[in-house]
């Protein structure tokens, strides 16, 4: 008895089993990294979280300093930003770290125009702080709820074009 194209599941099952599979896998897994950078990047517009683009520019692929992991199986992703208070823009915080027990913090600076620029330097002008709770945007929250729904459909039919190419 012979079964048409069990010859080519076998073979395929052999190549997937060697390596074949685990490589397509982490070339899509990269390309699926890539545009949770894009999602994440239009949520930080979306939802007016910077009037500059330095939150919008710092999230990187395998960034080596606040790092985002994400597995399917044995493959990782890293996904990360440089930038401190990136959590806490997404997050929400208190404007005075409310364990120094203080209402009120000075923060050297200047004004230009309705935009403040911090400068430690600066020794005669500046704003004051009142202690209080700044709501977080969520940006990042976002990003990952639509990345798991897209995640898993790109998976499912990732794995069903592997299906239907090798079979």
């Amino acid at each position: 008895m012979r079964i048409k194209g069990l010859d080519q599941f076998v073979q395929a099952l052999h190549h997937a089993s060697h390596g074949g599979l685990r490589q397509e896998y982490e070339t899509w897994l990269e390309a699926m990294g890539y545009q949770f950078l894009d999602i994440v990047q239009d949520e930080v517009i979306r939802t007016q979280t910077v009037d500059t683009r330095r939150l919008l520019n710092s999230f990187h692929k395998g960034d080596q300093e606040n790092i985002f992991s994400m597995t399917a199986g044995k493959l990782k992703l890293d996904v990360g930003t440089n930038l401190d208070y990136a959590s806490y823009v997404n997050d929400g915080h208190f404007t005075i770290d409310p364990s120094k027990n203080q209402d009120r913090r000075w923060v050297p600076g200047r004004w230009k125009g309705d935009r403040f620029e911090y400068d430690p330097a600066e020794k005669n002008s500046g704003m004051l702080l009142k202690f209080q709770w700044v709501d977080g945007s969520g940006y990042w929250d976002n990003a990952m709820a639509i990345f798991e729904m897209m995640f898993e459909r790109s998976l499912e039919r990732k794995l069903q074009q592997w299906i239907e190419n090798k079979f």
